[in-house]
């Protein structure tokens, strides 16, 4: 006990024993600041601390970083304070000091031109604040898309103990009695209102709803992808996936996340050795699984290719190879009916692993030192009618197999995916058609709407330009909207292809992350025109430009001299992204001159465990 009397807690000599090296492997002493001097860093660096009040008690203890994400333009955020508070009572009950620090915090809404275009950012922000802070572990806020796989790529980088803690879905809202949520229920309303099917005073009511309360987007989306998927990899508590944002179950989660992270620190267990190739064919089954997003094709890639044993292993041939086998069981918008917080109450992540248990990897291992086999043992399902409704038993599925695909062929030798369980006509999944074509974002807002385009139910609708390179971040423009005039006589889906992303809360027939993209010049996808017939094949998994080998050759080479040495013209304006970037100052330029293609995660080439390229881009 200290005296009353006592002005502080005794300073610990050997921080002044000048003859002593100070050891640096945890706490307040690892990672000294480069003075020349480590008993001056020590000094010093405690000098700075004690100015917010700390002991040389509180000092002495393992050091719990806490990534603070809060932001007033993050409504899927708004619930961080709360984490943080819950956070560090689970840290300090168990014998650690808890720290909070900001990093960058994006919302999908609210970042130009895309949120992707930021995703490497935040996780160089990530891994460096990470790696140049005292901290013994981490947890790691996050929520939004791509916050989430920006702390996990960040994160494996940095390879100190690292605990995601996830913000949480949003509730559901209601309208005239129906129930409504972000964001799928926003694209299929904005659709119906565009072909007429509802008024202005109706979309109006409908954006009062759509997001009711705090919280990520509460259907299937990108961000409870990622949320079920990081489970999965075994990085956090089972229920830590579907746990609303506003629940009080959310906080005790985070609180129970603090607890951990004190028992990773002393254990010392970094990412890249829990992280095996068995915990990445988990979380891929899972997202066959749930029918989730497209997105996480790229982050999965992006994150599995941070860690330097795992980087190649695993390529889009082995989430197609997985996704033959895995039928969808989830029944959850936009492939079904529901909302996360049904999938919640239906028993969330523990009761499909269970379900999921004959097609996964048991032996892998999670963040608390468990094998996933072992957690599962541990908690046991008693099956209830709600839990099987929503969480199809293997005789049952909600989809057969194969909800997310992988096409190749011509117009897409380095792969292309698409969501086939999302589509609304099914006769599109196998189609040739008459492809009616869009540069970039620009042209097709100018012309999709237009009363005279040559286009019919049975058109193939191309939109180029808007791939890593072409449109920095791959826009969730994938997600074409039906022409206007097919929309008003009924038309709900067509076959639409490009080299961006969409929505993982959006549905239809769309074929995505095409490769190469357009913006290269030897890209195929780059020379298609109005009227080639555009050919998939799902079940054959075939993407093809019905033209001769010759044709492409001959097109390619004509493009590729325009874009490279400029000019007139449409082709030699659309190389204007790859001959720009040479010379383009800033984050921009950084990003076109060193961002991958989709199959790869769209990461930077530095950032990746086998670092840049060799050759010249």
């Amino acid at each position: 006990m200290t005296s009353l009397g006592d002005a502080g807690s005794a300073p610990p000599i050997d921080d002044y024993d000048l003859s002593q090296s100070i050891p640096s492997s945890s706490g307040l002493r690892q990672g000294l600041t480069s003075y020349g001097d480590a008993h001056f860093s020590l000094f010093l660096r405690k000098a700075f601390i004690k100015a917010l009040g700390y002991s040389e008690d509180a000092l002495s203890r393992p050091i719990i970083g806490i990534i603070n994400t809060y932001s007033s333009f993050n409504p899927c955020h708004a619930n961080v304070p709360q984490l943080i508070e819950a956070a560090k009572r689970g840290v300090q009950l168990n014998g650690g000091l808890a720290i909070d620090f900001p990093t960058i915090s994006i919302h999908e809404s609210f970042a130009s031109p895309t949120s992707m275009f930021l995703r490497n950012l935040m996780s160089m922000d990530t891994e460096e604040m990470i790696k140049a802070q005292p901290v013994d572990a981490c947890i790691m806020i996050g929520g939004c898309d791509k916050t989430v796989p920006a702390q996990l790529m960040g994160g494996i980088s940095a390879n100190k103990p690292v605990l995601p803690l996830i913000t949480g879905p949003m509730m559901p809202g209601s309208h005239r009695g129906t129930r409504l949520g972000a964001c799928t229920d926003c694209r299929n309303n904005w659709a119906a209102f565009r072909a007429g099917a509802i008024d202005v005073e109706d979309i109006s009511a409908l954006n009062e709803e759509l997001a009711p309360t705090a919280g990520t987007c509460g259907v299937m989306g990108t961000a409870s992808t990622m949320a079920c998927i990081t489970a999965a990899l075994g990085f956090m508590s089972l229920r830590g996936a579907s746990a609303p944002a506003v629940s009080s179950a959310r906080l005790r989660i985070a609180e129970e996340t603090g607890a951990n992270a004190v028992a990773v620190a002393a254990a010392k267990r970094t990412p890249q050795q829990m992280l095996t190739r068995d915990s990445f064919l988990n979380a891929i089954v899972v997202l066959q699984a749930i029918g989730g997003s497209t997105n996480a094709v790229v982050h999965l890639m992006a994150i599995l290719n941070r860690h330097p044993e795992l980087q190649g292993q695993i390529t889009l041939q082995t989430f197609d190879e997985i996704g033959r086998t895995v039928p969808l069981l989830v029944d959850l918008k936009p492939s079904g009916d529901n909302y996360m917080t049904d999938f919640h109450d239906a028993g969330g992540m523990l009761a499909l692993l269970h379900v999921l248990r004959p097609l996964l990897h048991l032996s892998a291992m999670t963040i608390t030192g468990q094998t996933l086999g072992e957690v599962l043992d541990a908690s046991p399902l008693r099956p209830f009618p709600l839990s099987a409704e929503i969480i199809r038993p293997l005789s049952n599925p909600l989809y057969p197999a194969s909800s997310l695909v992988v096409l190749r062929g011509n117009l897409a030798p380095g792969g292309a995916v698409m969501k086939a369980s999302a589509s609304k006509d099914r006769r599109l999944l196998q189609f040739s058609g008459p492809a009616v074509v869009f540069r970039n974002s620009a042209d097709m807002a100018r012309r999709i709407d237009d009363p005279d385009l040559p286009v019919t139910r049975d058109s193939v609708l191309v939109l180029q330009g808007i791939g890593a390179i072409g449109n920095p971040g791959m826009p969730e423009a994938g997600l074409i909207p039906i022409p206007r005039k097919l929309a008003a006589a009924g038309v709900s889906d067509m076959l639409r292809l490009s080299d961006g992303r969409m929505s993982g809360t959006a549905g239809g027939t769309i074929v995505l992350h095409i490769s190469p993209e357009s913006a290269i010049p030897t890209s195929v996808l780059g020379v298609v025109r109005d009227g080639d017939t555009i050919r998939c094949d799902v079940d054959a998994r075939i993407l093809r430009l019905e033209l001769s080998d010759e044709e492409i050759a001959a097109r390619v080479a004509d493009r590729r001299r325009l874009m490279e040495g400029g000019g007139e013209g449409d082709e030699a304006a659309s190389g204007a992204p790859w001959r720009d970037r040479r010379t383009r100052r800033g984050y921009q330029g950084l990003y076109e001159r060193c961002v991958t293609q989709a199959e790869e995660g769209a990461d930077f080439d530095f950032l990746t465990a086998a670092g840049p390229r060799a050759e010249g881009r």
